[in-house]
């Protein structure tokens, strides 16, 4: 049995239990002993962080091999077409090289809180909110292929991690604990990162948080 810690992560915080400038970390919210990070999300992105005390789940969940697919709610500058979504779709290459084939849709402005501070937005500004799901991890990544198409991304949100979500947990800063059942093998501890103590390194509900009808 492992324990796992879904969190909506703030706007600017680290994804990490410790800075040396002084800046939020994972530890202003997190109370919960001996529990690690299951992958990152950027300081400036918001909503989803798994957290484990199991080493096994954190694998599961972070090994890009896994292949765990992502939810993103993502509010981009302008109007993507149908050609740059498909764009997406088939994958792009970055800098890094190409990307595997995302799940891409226009969606509604969704009903979630508000970022503090607010996206830089003039009033005749125009911006479209897209879902976007992706089964890789790189760094920056959704940010960096919306870029790609000409739609620098404003604001990203994480919904889903396979089959957890942020349903229930609407408030930045709130958690949810859940027990996983794991098959059963050797059990090893999380791996330490920078996250916890400032040393060493290493690195859904079903569906995601309804939207504005």
């Amino acid at each position: 049995m492992a324990q796992l810690l879904l969190l909506n992560k703030p706007f600017n915080v680290l994804c990490q239990f410790t800075d040396s400038e002084g800046r939020k970390t994972l530890a202003d919210y997190v109370n919960t002993p001996n529990v690690y990070p299951a992958g990152r999300l950027d300081y400036d992105s918001e909503g989803l962080v798994l957290l484990t005390d199991s080493g096994a789940l954190q694998a599961r969940i972070a090994d890009p091999k896994n292949k765990m697919v992502k939810t993103y709610w993502v509010q981009v500058e302008g109007s993507p077409n149908d050609n740059q979504l498909d764009a997406l779709r088939k994958g792009v290459t970055l800098n890094d090289g190409p990307t595997r084939p995302a799940k891409v849709a226009i969606i509604e402005s969704p009903d979630i809180w508000d970022r503090s501070p607010p996206i830089r937005q003039r009033a005749n500004d125009l911006t479209t909110w897209l879902q976007i799901e992706i089964s890789e991890g790189r760094n920056r990544q959704v940010r960096r292929m919306t870029a790609h198409i000409g739609h620098p991304t404003l604001r990203l949100v994480r919904v889903a991690i396979g089959p957890w979500s942020l349903d229930g947990i609407k408030q930045p800063g709130t958690s949810h604990a859940v027990e996983v059942h794991l098959p059963k093998t050797t059990e090893t501890r999380p791996r330490r990162t920078q996250t916890r103590n400032g040393a060493g390194s290493h690195r859904k509900s079903n569906r995601p948080p309804r939207r504005k009808s």
